[in-house]
């Protein structure tokens, strides 16, 4: 294996910012538990409601509208749920409708039985079927409870970015919920929770360079609330229990603050995709990239070498110094058909690799990638004359 590489996977887990091991590392100098009052516990206290602050600027929300949690997927299962709360009361969520290319901790329904559970699809570009959404919500009994939407703002395969300004109208109009799983758009396109943007939001500390193992839930009022996932001791106001993990939230913080500085950044990102996908198509002219009709992330690539299976080029990659990924991260070290391609019309591919960078990507991790793709190219045309 290579002894320099190149970290392209930012989309899986972004490196650890200098910022946020420094906000982790004086938080375990603080040895209390943030519910205690003595003067130790406050100091625990504040460094929580600091980072609450600023993970609630990141997406221009109101501090005590964030919910810490163990991550994405803690988020999500504490949200997909039929049982809400509002005051005293009792709210009911009777469907919940999913996008056929979201990520599976939204596509696996959380706590609804999966009866109860309606995909939409997705067109060849990976945007979600609008048309076939307000038909959905316009056969919705609200009789039995409310519609519930969870989608991605970003695909974390694709990077293809969602509509949400029109999404919400839709949900709103419908009388529904809308739970946005912002995990790979945060940091990386403007997120405005002031301005009707979703009702519940969902964020990954690790994906915007903070520690793994916290994430939020970030509400645009806390009228209404799911039900607990996590019972305890009243932590984050009740919605969950247990001890806050108090250097990790503090990493989160951090992480969050460099993130909405690093945003104007994101102009330079996209240059350097955009030379990734340059030396793609010089290389490999018959390389498909995936989503170019709708708007993508920055930092992020989707592609397929036909008659190249992902796992044989993620491994060539991965020998010749190239860390990427083929497709989602999330399946336990598994490679195989991506969801979202079949959602989007591909079928069964061969599967696709995935080049994600992030605000340190250089012009060295790019040359890497330029010599593994150039030997992998090289490879398919030997095999294609020898056949």
């Amino acid at each position: 294996m290579a002894a320099i590489r190149a970290y392209l996977d930012y989309n899986a887990s972004a490196p650890l910012l200098a910022a946020a091991r420094e906000a982790m590392v004086a938080a375990l100098d603080v040895a209390a538990n943030p519910s205690s009052v003595h003067a130790e516990g406050r100091a625990a206290r504040r460094l929580i409601e600091t980072a609450r602050r600023d993970v609630a600027a990141l997406v221009n929300a109101k501090p005590e509208h964030v919910v810490f949690t163990s991550g994405a997927t803690e988020a999500a299962s504490t949200l997909l749920t039929s049982d809400w709360q509002m005051g005293r009361g009792t709210v009911r969520m009777s469907r919940l409708y999913v996008s056929e290319a979201d990520h599976p901790c939204l596509l696996n329904g959380g706590r609804f039985p999966a009866a109860q559970v309606t995909r939409i699809g997705v067109d060849a570009n990976g945007i979600a079927d609008l048309g076939a959404l307000v038909a959905a919500l316009g056969r919705h009994d609200k009789a039995d409870g409310l519609p519930l939407v969870a989608i991605h703002a970003a695909n974390n395969e694709t990077g293809v970015i969602q509509p949400i300004d029109r999404i919400a109208e839709i949900v709103k109009a419908a009388g529904g919920i809308l739970v946005v799983d912002a995990v790979q758009a945060a940091g990386r396109v403007s997120i405005d929770m002031s301005a009707d943007y979703a009702d519940y939001l969902i964020l990954s500390s690790h994906k915007i360079g903070g520690p793994k193992g916290v994430g939020a839930i970030v509400t645009a009022s806390d009228l209404m609330m799911p039900k607990p996932l996590i019972n305890g001791g009243g932590q984050e106001k009740g919605h969950r229990g247990g001890t806050e993990n108090l250097a990790a939230i503090a990493g989160f913080g951090a992480a969050a603050r460099e993130a909405l500085t690093g945003l104007p950044a994101v102009d330079a990102v996209r240059q350097r995709r955009d030379e990734i996908e340059a030396i793609m198509k010089l290389l490999v002219p018959d390389a498909e990239i995936f989503g170019t009709g709708s708007p993508r992330l920055a930092n992020t690539t989707f592609f397929a070498i036909a008659g190249v299976k992902a796992e044989t080029a993620q491994i060539a990659f991965d020998l010749a110094g190239v860390a990427l990924s083929a497709g989602s991260a999330c399946s336990s070290g598994k490679v195989g058909p991506s969801h979202v391609l079949k959602a989007m019309g591909y079928g069964d591919s061969l599967g696709a690799l995935r080049v994600s960078i992030g605000p340190a990507t250089g012009a060295e991790d790019i040359e890497l990638f330029r010599v593994a793709l150039t030997g992998i190219a090289a490879r398919r045309a030997s095999r294609e004359k020898a056949a």
